[in-house]
C-alpha cells in the first residue's frame, strides 16, 4: 500500500471519542443551595429539581424554572450540566441476631455478671450460643454446662442464689413424671428458675427439616437415644451426626417452639435485677 494511502487502523482509534468526552461539560448534581448562573446572566440557588427541570431562586426571592440541558449553566465561571441528584438511600433496616432480636451495632460484650444459665451438656450450650450468643454477651450472662441433671441440686447449693445472683436452668425431657421433673421440683428458691423442653435430647429440639430429615426417629425405651438416632439414620459416628445437627441451626427458626420459649423465659429471669426481682420460680 502506498505510504500516502489512509490507514484506518493506524493511530489511536479512540482518540476522537476521548476528545468528544473531554469537550463535554461536567455533570453536577443540582443539590439544594447550589448557586449557578444561566447563560443569560440569571443567578440563583437551586431550590427544587425534578426529572426535566431545575428551579433557581435569586437573592431577591424570585424564582425561575429552567430545563436540564447539557451545558446549560455556569458554576464559578465554568460551563456545567446540571443533573437531578440521586435519591438518598433508604436507611438500612436494623439487623437481627440469630434469636430474632434487634442487633446492636458496635456493641461490645458486657463484663460477665454474677447470674448464670446452666444447661445439661455441651451440645445444649453450643445450640444456645448459636442462637442466643449475641444477646447473652450484651447482657453479660454466661452459659455453663451442668454435665447431667442429677448434679443440679448440688450445683444450685454451691451457686448460692440471691436477688442479684440469679440462676436459670435449662433441662431436657422436662415432662410430668420424668426424673428430670422430680429433680427440678426439688430446687426451691425464688432466685432460681428451672424450665426446659419435652424432648429426650436437645438434638430433637432442632427442626427435622433443618437437619435434612423428615422426622426424628422414634427410639425404643432402653436404647441410648443418640445411638438409636444414628443407627436409624445410617450415621456411623454420633460426632458426625452432631456436626450435622449444629450446622443446621442458623437462627431461632431452626428450633422448636418449646426450646425457644424456655430460653426466653430464662434470659428474662437472669436479667431481672429490679427491686421486685424476687418473684417466684
Amino acid at each position: 500500500m502506498p505510504a500516502s494511502s489512509f490507514d484506518r487502523y493506524s493511530g489511536d482509534v479512540l482518540a476522537a471519542q476521548r476528545r468528544r468526552l473531554a469537550a463535554m461539560p461536567p455533570e453536577i448534581a443540582a443539590e439544594a443551595g447550589l448557586v449557578v448562573e444561566d447563560h443569560d446572566g440569571y443567578c440563583g440557588a437551586v431550590v427544587a429539581c425534578d426529572a426535566g427541570t431545575v428551579t433557581l431562586e435569586d437573592r431577591r426571592g424570585r424564582r425561575r424554572v429552567f430545563p436540564l440541558e447539557p451545558g446549560g449553566f455556569l458554576l464559578e465561571g465554568r460551563t456545567v450540566t446540571l443533573v437531578r441528584p440521586r435519591p438518598a438511600a433508604a436507611p438500612a433496616a436494623p439487623g437481627r441476631t440469630a434469636s430474632g432480636s434487634v442487633a446492636v451495632a458496635g456493641a461490645r460484650a458486657r463484663v460477665a455478671r454474677a447470674s448464670r444459665i446452666l444447661v445439661e451438656g455441651v451440645h445444649d450450650a453450643a445450640l444456645v450460643e448459636r442462637v442466643w450468643g449475641d444477646d447473652l454477651r450484651i447482657e453479660g450472662v454466661v452459659v455453663e454446662p451442668l454435665e447431667g441433671v442429677d448434679l443440679l441440686p448440688g450445683a444450685v447449693a454451691a451457686f448460692a442464689p440471691s436477688p442479684q445472683r440469679r440462676l436459670g436452668v435449662l433441662v431436657d425431657h422436662l415432662v410430668p413424671g420424668s426424673k428430670e421433673s422430680r429433680i427440678a421440683a426439688s430446687v426451691a428458691s425464688p432466685y432460681v428458675l428451672v424450665t426446659g423442653h419435652p424432648y429426650v435430647d436437645v438434638w430433637e429440639a432442632v427442626r427435622p427439616a433443618s437437619v435434612g430429615i423428615r422426622a426424628w426417629p422414634q427410639i425404643p425405651r432402653g436404647m441410648e437415644w443418640k445411638e438409636g438416632v444414628c443407627r436409624a439414620l445410617g450415621v456411623a459416628d454420633p460426632r458426625e451426626m452432631w456436626r450435622r445437627v449444629l450446622a443446621g441451626v442458623n437462627t431461632y427458626a431452626d428450633l422448636e417452639t418449646p426450646l425457644l420459649t424456655a430460653m426466653e423465659r430464662l434470659i428474662d429471669h437472669v436479667t431481672d435485677y429490679g427491686p421486685d426481682a424476687a418473684g417466684t420460680a
